[in-house]
């Protein structure tokens, strides 16, 4: 039995950064012998066991051989006699592909450490293409590491645009895609996640509600990118700079899904695209299993951003409808989120990356001047029943008003 530290861990190490996981196959062992070492088995499609003390996973060296379309439609042989160059021989990229044993050996069959070298994702073997998930893993590989210089080498994009055409995306789970996009969010340059998708004609089928924005136009005096598929990319980079709220970098990117739907006739404008890109939101949300907390932003954003951007011509009333609407009074931590989505919107577009965005510092004076207002002075003042919603909104209409005078003296 011979046991090797894999993947990211070693991948990572050689890349200079933390490592966040250690996984470890085993080399010539059973099943039993691994439970006889007090190991604990974990996976049931094929042999993992946790180690007795650190929890780590270690899992059997195996092959796998395509049966069914998908993810999952492998089977597989962990025998003992499976080597570990075979193990490595089945693994998404070269630079994934790369063990290392107790005493600092590393062993490297595919070139691994020369592709980490010229900062280039490459496959293992053509049997890259059995496994669609691998598309967007690479996608979401290229995205985390955009900043160290990594680029996909050609002829890997030329088997993902081959996966995104062979009908094998529709086998993914939802859950799968959901895991990958939230990793890919997580990333410092998320936005490369769908550039790739796009260039390998993934985005089409897995997320066709932002590919139908690329090639629309937008005005040009205030979108000087014009598109706006480039323009919703723009956006996910700035609130990527802007925050690591995962809830906010979806609602970033899925602001603008209603501009795909407006009418040929009246483009570049696009009057109500909020509004109407409300049920797309919610059905791939729907599709993806996303989270509550990433819809209600992502549709709030959608509904409110043009508000948000208008908000000094707003009247006081206006202002305060919109806390009302959204919740604000019990969920405040959400007014940061919609303004710092807003704030990636206005600064996703070409010339105006460094632009400052002083909406947002009012909104929050309105929205902390109306939150001084106590309920309990307005009971202790003698008001009763509705009464007392009704003058608890007069007063907050009254507290933001008084900012806003102030701010156009």
């Amino acid at each position: 039995m011979k046991i090797y530290l894999v993947g990211g861990a070693v991948r990572d190490s050689l890349l200079n950064l933390p490592i966040k996981d250690r996984d470890y196959m085993v080399v010539g062992a059973t099943p039993e012998q691994m439970l006889a070492l007090g190991y604990k088995q974990v996976g049931r499609d094929f042999p993992v066991f946790l180690h007795p003390k650190t929890q780590q996973e270690y899992a059997l060296a195996r092959t796998e051989r395509k049966t069914a379309a998908g993810y999952g439609g492998f089977s597989v042989d962990a025998a003992p006699n499976v080597t570990l160059e075979q193990d490595l021989l089945r693994r998404d990229l070269t630079v994934n592909a790369i063990a290392e044993d107790d005493a600092g050996n590393r062993y490297d069959p595919f070139n691994g450490i020369a592709d980490l070298n010229a900062r280039i994702l490459r496959h293992v073997s053509d049997a890259f293409i059995e496994d669609p998930l691998r598309v967007l893993r690479v996608a979401r590989f290229a995205a985390r590491f955009h900043s160290l210089g990594f680029s996909i080498a050609a002829e890997t994009m030329t088997l993902m645009a081959e996966i995104s055409q062979s009908g094998e995306l529709e086998a993914l789970t939802a859950e799968r895609v959901y895991i990958e996009l939230d990793k890919a969010l997580s990333s410092d340059a998320p936005q490369v996640f769908f550039n790739v998708l796009k260039e390998c004609g993934a985005l089409a089928v897995l997320f066709p509600e932002i590919d139908a924005l690329f090639g629309v136009p937008q005005p040009e005096q205030w979108h000087p990118e014009i598109d706006s598929g480039v323009h919703t990319l723009m956006v996910l980079e700035q609130a990527a700079k802007l925050s690591t709220d995962n809830a906010v970098r979806f609602a970033s990117l899925v602001h603008d899904l209603g501009k795909a739907l407006s009418p040929k006739e009246s483009l570049p404008k696009h009057h109500g695209h909020g509004q109407k890109g409300l049920p797309l939101i919610k059905a791939l949300c729907e599709r993806f299993r996303v989270p509550n907390e990433y819809r209600d932003l992502a549709l709030l954003v959608s509904d409110q951003h043009q508000n948000i951007h208008n908000a000094h011509e707003l009247r006081a009333d206006t202002i305060v409808k919109l806390f009302d609407k959204a919740d604000f009074w019990r969920k405040p931590h959400r007014l940061q989120q919609l303004l710092l989505s807003c704030e990636a919107d206005a600064k996703g577009r070409t010339g105006f990356e460094l632009s400052p965005y002083p909406q947002a510092g009012y909104i929050q004076q309105c929205f902390a001047a109306a939150s001084n207002v106590v309920v309990k002075d307005i009971i202790d003042a003698g008001y009763k029943g509705a009464e007392i919603r009704q003058q608890l909104t007069s007063s907050r209409v009254e507290a933001v008003q008084e900012i806003k005078q102030n701010f156009e003296k």
